[in-house]
């Protein structure tokens, strides 16, 4: 770096956990942000970060940073969702500070069902159980009902937003569905549970059956909280050959 001028533009820095420039719950806990090596790169140069024009961490390069991408913590407590922007100032003895361009990042906060609570593990009590036929839930599934597969529904849950992806869990085994589209937000989803899902996980007196988020940042709402069913216990019940993990995206809601 030879010019002294305090509009010499450096390459923007970049979300060192990945190349997206989207930030989740998980990111958010221990963000680091790579300022790229530059020109003129010295030991005891001094490298400021900001992130909204806020002053949020600094360091003075030592030898072995020379060359290397350097990375600066952005402290939880600046993190809001919404869009911010995150630059960094160069500092070198003898010369004015270069600023880098900016990086604009979205940040997503709100979990699907709200922040689980780690007094609960992986459920999220927030979450309301899957709602099943009640003759169902008081008699369990029998073979008939195995042949005709099972309807379940997910109740509306708060952040359900587009591009959530939903997997249900019927004991062992797991079922994806379609990722949301506009139409979805905040509606019933219909859920209908094919006999060869049933079939793979096979009988069981106390079945577990519950489901989780993803949205489309990466945040996860964990698992709600399970119903439990009778399935089959009949002689005739027999666990087939298994099926591919995603057999069941294809089935519509």
């Amino acid at each position: 770096m030879t010019s002294s001028s305090n509009k010499t533009r450096l390459a923007a820095p970049t979300l060192a956990q990945s190349h997206k420039t989207v930030i989740n719950t998980t990111m958010a806990a221990h963000l680091m942000i790579d300022v790229p090596p530059y020109p003129s790169m010295d030991e005891g140069d001094l490298i400021e970060l900001f992130w909204d024009n806020c002053y949020v961490a600094s360091r003075v390069l030592a030898g072995q940073d020379i060359g290397h991408p350097v990375q600066l913590r952005v402290p939880e407590s600046f993190i809001v969702s919404g869009t911010s922007r995150i630059h960094y100032r160069v500092m070198q003895i003898g010369l004015g500070p270069s600023v880098s361009a900016a990086r604009q990042v979205q940040i997503k906060l709100d979990c699907p069902g709200g922040q689980p609570s780690a007094l609960y593990g992986d459920e999220n009590q927030s979450l309301a159980p899957l709602t099943i036929p009640e003759m169902i839930r008081r008699q369990g599934v029998n073979p008939n009902q195995i042949k005709r597969g099972v309807p379940l529904t997910i109740e509306p849950y708060l952040n359900m937003a587009i591009d959530d992806e939903i997997t249900l869990r019927w004991g062992d085994v797991r079922m994806d569905l379609p990722r949301l589209k506009a139409g979805d937000v905040d509606q019933p989803i219909q859920v209908w549970v094919p006999p060869a899902v049933i079939l793979e996980a096979g009988e069981d007196l106390r079945l577990e059956v519950t489901y989780c988020i993803l949205d489309r940042v990466g945040n996860n709402s964990r698992w709600a909280p399970p119903r439990t069913l009778k399935i089959g216990c009949s002689p005739w019940l027999h666990v087939p050959k298994k099926i591919p993990f995603r057999a069941a995206e294809s089935f519509q809601r």
